[in-house]
């Protein structure tokens, strides 16, 4: 069983920090991509911010400049450090990543259970 704990969410106010860590745990063999996602109320869940096991990266336009994805493959950990936040950056905050429990399996897509961030004076 494999489960993916996301923590660091909270309010903060306009131009404030956070910093979100999402722990994978269980049987875990490897670990490919891990990313995370966001959905605001009544929109869809968007791409903010992935990075590949060789820690490449990629963000969002709205994200980039102000969000740092990194991660700690010893620790099966994936942050996003968040500067600058706006209003509009409110939203579930959710972790993704492929991983494979076993020698010779494929690599499955497991999901968090989201932690809220609201950026609010």
């Amino acid at each position: 069983q494999v489960q993916l704990v996301e923590s660091g969410g909270g309010l903060v106010q306009p131009g404030g920090s956070l910093r979100l860590s999402c722990v994978a745990s269980g049987s875990i063999f490897s670990i490919t991509g891990m990313s995370w996602y966001r959905q605001a109320p009544g929109k869809q869940r968007e791409l903010v911010a992935a990075i590949t096991s060789g820690s490449s990266t990629k963000y969002a336009d709205s994200v980039k400049g102000r969000f740092t994805i990194s991660r700690d493959n010893a620790r099966n950990t994936v942050y996003l450090q968040m500067n600058t936040l706006k209003p509009e950056d409110t939203a579930v905050y959710y972790c993704n990543a492929d991983i494979k429990v076993r020698v010779g399996a494929v690599f499955s897509n497991y999901w968090g259970q989201g932690t809220q961030v609201t950026v609010s004076s």
